[in-house]
């Protein structure tokens, strides 16, 4: 039966029958993506199939297909969504604060920040819900860091500059992969510890040492 019919109702009966409501376009590819990312912030979860995912949403697996063609294309969307919202606040921080070393300290914030408020999503960042997956995610994942470090670079150039650096490019080379590296090591640690240890822990000390 189609789970959107609704039964037929006797004149006699007074009970009114909820109607479930189609979902809108797209809505439920987001459903799915939130899903999976709240199956991915359990604690010690391993692999997620699309069985386990169909499960908490309680469709079949071919509902799922019906929206994804693959676990894969799952994954991209999750991938996504964090390349549009860290490049989308990134982008702002470095068009409207003048200010280099503070551009890097609000990037590095926002993104730490992001990972600790979506612990699903920090999974994704650091690799560990990609581990068995198509190799082309993980790719995607290292592509956006090495974007987030490009970014990083140019604030890290400008904060050179106006020290009055001899080695300018250098030291922003320097700069942001040291940046890149605290933020995936605080993301690891935090995945790693069943999201304890808060990626944001010791926050303004730590950019005041990567400052320096």
């Amino acid at each position: 039966m189609n789970d959107d019919a609704v039964p037929p109702q006797s004149d006699a009966e007074a009970t009114p029958v909820a109607v479930r409501k189609r979902p809108k376009p797209g809505e439920r590819r987001v459903q799915i993506l939130q899903a999976l990312a709240a199956m991915l912030e359990q604690p010690g979860s391993d692999r997620i199939t699309t069985a386990a995912l169909a499960a908490h949403l309680k469709v079949s697996e071919a509902a799922l297909y019906r929206h994804y063609a693959s676990k894969a294309q799952m994954y991209e969307g999750l991938i996504e969504f964090i390349e549009q919202s860290l490049f989308t606040l990134a982008n702002q921080i470095q068009e409207k604060e003048p200010d280099p070393a503070a551009q890097i300290a609000r990037i590095l914030a926002m993104a730490l920040q992001f990972g600790e408020k979506n612990p699903g999503m920090a999974r994704v960042m650091v690799g560990d819900a990609l581990v068995n997956e198509h190799d082309r995610l993980a790719a995607r994942m290292s592509q956006l860091f090495e974007r987030l470090e490009s970014a990083l670079r140019q604030s890290y150039k400008a904060l050179a500059d106006a020290r009055g650096s001899q080695t300018p490019t250098v030291d922003a080379q320097a700069g942001a992969s040291l940046a890149i590296s605290v933020l995936l090591g605080r993301l690891h640690r935090f995945a790693r510890s069943d999201f304890k240890r808060l990626p944001t822990e010791y926050l303004d000390a730590t950019v005041r040492q990567l400052l320096s």
